[in-house]
């Protein structure tokens, strides 16, 4: 059993199954009318509004035969007008009740098809047979009804192509062609025809047609319809471009990485289309409704209307308006698109924003996130360390202790060594002519400088060579305790000065620990870092708990432990090192960039490298759980008031008489319930969430 993805109803996907194969997926279909809205909503809105243009002024020309002065074959000129209503704009219903039928199955083109009808038909029936029947004409209901119906379903369409315009948009970022260098030059090819490993070139104001890395070139790209970002990112060699991103300022060649469906654009496209079909575990209960809904109603209106006739005492009209009015009332259609809706305006929110929902339960559970675990490096702090403090030891100056150190690190790759001669850089301080620089592997670097040995000695190393550190020992005592690394730089020997290299706090990493608390989110530090340095930084981020030293497989045995407390844990990491723990938790948030993030572990993911991320997917998830909620709540209790009142509930105060506006009224009414729901899915692009948005409750709710 399959559930149609337009409006909820189940079907059997049997071989005479209208059925829809996109990103090797299949989907099932009730009706060819819901199928046309998934396929083609732009072609879907446009059928309607050809339609509309045909089925409105004839309503209206029907309201003034019926209502207004008598006119001589009134009735007749009715009849035709109606039927060109009811059998062109209106043949939609009858087109998706023969799909519904022969798929077995009961939709909402059923209920309307089984009330129009009845009322033209009995309106024809008493024009060709006067005086059988009472003399009441139906026509302007019938024909109103269709109308109304076909205007809430295009109301429904506008409604939704502006909740996918994310994944519009998506689509209209990357470039047709790109220019690839082959032989020396540039070439313009298809962007199809480019493959991993080739080098594009990329001129300012162009967007990039793949993802890559810098080869050459510096410039400032703007990023901000793939990450939110609005301010434009400087990117230099090494540095890694997304496809649809616009290159601003410089000519910069781009080793591709990623081309096609394998770009960080097409990624977030793919999780879009499966977003705009998902069904969190709060609709399980009402699929299980919409199964048998229509049955269920069409039931209703048999018995509602049997049921005035033979014990109301009311005549073959009243009992015939009565079977239209509960038949044309009721919509399953708003507990088809009661997620859906929601869950595509949440996600298009949340990647505009840099973040990615990854599966169809990963918004539900990072909106039941109480407790989230972070890893330290490469979250709550950067993923290199700085230099912050060179201390010369006399003689020494600070100038020549780092002139001397950035000599000897000028060819390592080790982080801190980039450390050292950032800071060099930053300082206006030239590299001492160093010479005969080798590798000591795992303690630091050896070279020769005016004729005597120098080094770089990373701290265990210097102990163990036996260098004279008391001159510094209050120094490297004062690290230590900040939760700082440090390397002795030797002259001839001797200690020359210690430098001191801390691991910089990442931008927004504390706002993001108050916006968290804000949510009712507790954070606790899980590090493998020693206790000093991770306590250092908790205590700047303002987090209670701490757990340092801790391995991939405590990490895991950690998130297994609360959760056995009944947490719902979030745990945040960078995707590699975590990955296990990513996997363990009941969501994972990993941070990082570009495509890589789309291939790690976790279930929510952060494009850019910002915990401010975090708290904005849980809040961002438990506004959308909520509109799901407010949504089904609104399906269900839409249904709950007006089929009672339908089925006669208010003719014991304003009697029978009512029924002549009903149906009319029911059809207006069902028609704004669909996209009342959407509306309220719509809402979410301007709720304010994440850092500075204002403080929810732990458990999302919803009013109206």
């Amino acid at each position: 059993m399959a559930t149609d993805p337009i409006c909820g109803m189940f079907v059997e996907p049997a071989a005479d199954a209208l059925q829809l194969t996109r990103d090797n997926r299949s989907y099932y279909f009730c009706s060819e009318s819901c199928l046309l809205s998934f396929a083609e909503p732009e072609a879907q809105r446009h059928r309607l509004a050809r339609r509309l243009e045909v089925a409105w002024p004839l309503s209206v020309v029907l309201l003034v035969l019926a209502y207004g002065p008598a006119l001589p074959f009134a009735g007749y000129a009715a009849a035709v007008l109606a039927a060109v209503v009811q059998f062109y704009p209106g043949s939609v219903f009858y087109r998706g009740t023969y799909d519904a039928l022969r798929s077995r199955v009961a939709n909402m083109d059923v209920l309307i098809a089984v009330g129009t009808t009845t009322a033209f038909v009995y309106s024809v029936a008493v024009l060709a047979l006067p005086g059988a029947l009472p003399s009441a004409l139906y026509f302007d209901a019938s024909a109103l009804i269709v109308t109304l119906i076909l205007t809430g379903n295009y109301l429904e369409h506008l409604t939704r192509d502006r909740a996918g315009s994310a994944l519009r948009r998506l689509h209209e970022l990357l470039p047709s062609q790109a220019e690839v260098i082959r032989n020396g030059q540039p070439v313009t090819v298809s962007v199809s025809e480019v493959a991993p490993g080739d080098v594009v070139r990329v001129r300012p104001g162009s967007r990039f047609p793949t993802d890559g890395i810098v080869q050459s070139g510096r410039t400032s790209v703007d990023e901000s319809l793939l990450t939110g970002e609005s301010i434009a990112v400087p990117k230099g060699p090494g540095d890694r471009v997304l496809a649809g991103a616009i290159n601003e300022e410089g000519l910069v060649d781009v080793e591709a990485t990623g081309v096609g469906s394998d770009t960080f654009v097409a990624q977030v496209g793919h999780l879009l289309t499966a977003a705009e079909m998902s069904r969190v575990p709060l609709q399980r209960t009402a699929d299980r409704i919409a199964a048998v809904f229509v049955p269920f109603v069409l039931g209703l209106a048999l018995a509602a209307a049997a049921g005035w006739f033979f014990l109301g005492r009311a005549d073959p009209t009243v009992a015939l308006l009565v079977f239209v009015t509960v038949a044309i009332t009721a919509c399953p259609c708003a507990f088809g698109i009661a997620t859906p809706a929601a869950v595509l305006v949440g996600t298009g929110r949340a990647a505009e924003s840099g973040i990615l929902f990854r599966g169809e339960d990963a918004i539900e559970r990072s909106a039941r996130a109480d407790l989230v675990l972070t890893d330290k490096t490469g979250t709550l702090t950067t993923a290199e360390p700085e230099l912050a403090d060179v201390h010369p030891i006399a003689p020494a100056t600070s100038a020549s202790v780092l002139a001397l150190a950035a000599g000897l690190e000028e060819g390592a790759s080790h982080p801190l060594g980039k450390a050292v001669r950032d800071r060099a850089m930053r300082d206006g301080v030239p590299p001492a002519p160093v010479s005969e620089v080798r590798l000591d592997a795992g303690r630091g670097v050896r070279g020769s400088f005016e004729g005597r040995p120098a080094a770089v000695l990373r701290g265990d190393a210097a102990r163990e060579d036996g260098v004279d550190l008391a001159p510094a020992e209050a120094t490297i005592q004062s690290a230590v305790t900040a939760g700082e690394t440090w390397s002795a730089v030797l002259d001839g020997g001797k200690l020359a000065g210690i430098l001191r290299f801390r691991t910089p706090l990442a931008e927004g990493a504390r706002e993001s620990v108050l916006a968290l608390r804000a949510l009712g989110v507790e954070v606790v530090m899980v590090t493998g870092d020693h206790p000093a340095a991770a306590r250092s930084i908790a205590a700047l981020v303002g987090i209670q708990e701490v757990h340092a030293e801790v391995t991939p497989a405590g990490k895991v045995a950690l998130v297994e432990a609360y959760a056995k407390q009944g947490r719902r844990v979030a745990f945040v990491g960078d995707g590699v090192n975590d990955a296990a723990a990513l996997a363990a938790a009941n969501v994972g948030i990993a941070i990082g960039t570009g495509t890589d993030v789309a291939r790690e572990a976790g279930q929510v993911l952060l494009v850019r490298p910002d915990l401010r991320g975090v708290p904005t997917a849980l809040g961002l998830a438990r506004r959308t759980v909520a509109r799901v909620r407010g949504n089904l709540a609104w399906a269900i209790g839409y249904n709950a008031v007006l089929l009672p009142i339908a089925a006669g509930g208010l003719v014991p105060w304003l009697g029978l008489g009512i029924y002549a506006f009903l149906p009319m009224v029911g059809a207006l009414a069902m028609g704004l319930s669909s996209t009342t729901v959407v509306l309220n899915s719509l809402s979410l692009r301007w709720a304010k969430v994440g850092v500075g948005a204002a403080p929810r409750p732990a458990v999302a709710t919803t009013s109206h």
